[in-house]
């Protein structure tokens, strides 16, 4: 076994790691946003992450975030 294989994680580890929801983690795996690797053929597929692959698109700012920006309502006229 190789000693400098990084383990994979799961959505909420990610998530946990980017100080975000799992789900966001998931919709940015799914348009391709961060590096993920989804396991299965199928229609519920299994996404795993790298946390250094993670790490260095976020340091790189190859992510856009604009679309994970909280919104607010708008104040009533």
């Amino acid at each position: 076994m190789a000693k400098d294989i990084e383990q994979f994680v799961d959505a909420k580890k990610a998530a946990e790691f980017l100080n975000l929801r799992p789900r966001r983690i998931l919709e940015l795996a799914r348009d391709g946003s961060i590096p993920a690797y989804p396991i299965g053929n199928g229609q519920r597929r299994v996404w795993r992450f790298v946390l250094s692959e993670l790490a260095s698109v976020v340091r790189s700012r190859a992510v856009d975030w604009s679309s994970a920006a909280v919104r607010t309502r708008k104040a009533a006229d």
